[in-house]
């Protein structure tokens, strides 16, 4: 019996997502920030191979899937990587002292 490729990447994609989520609701606030920074550093490689995949394709068709995915993943990863900043810069914020 022999599995369908589609299905043996589907559940490992689901259950990536389970596993991503218990991962991140498990980490302590002090390691919070330091897990942001890894975050950004992997989205920024995202936004590289995103470049590439939207700028791939024969010059005689503009809108490619290629293209058209790989200009999504520039804008979510674009997004990953500014909220990633804004939330390291709060919790930066949660540790400074407070002036009175």
């Amino acid at each position: 019996m022999e599995i369908d490729p589609f299905i043996f990447r589907l559940s490992i994609f689901i259950l990536s997502i389970f596993i991503g989520y218990y991962v991140v609701w498990s980490v302590t606030p002090s390691l919070h920030t330091p897990l942001m920074s890894v975050t950004n550093a992997i989205s920024s490689v995202i936004i590289v191979g995103a470049i590439i995949a939207a700028l791939a394709g024969s010059s005689k068709m503009v809108f490619e899937t290629s293209n058209i995915f790989g200009f999504l993943a520039i804008i979510l990863a674009a997004v990953n990587i500014f909220g990633g900043f804004l939330v390291t810069q709060r919790m930066l914020q949660m540790y400074k002292k407070k002036k009175k």
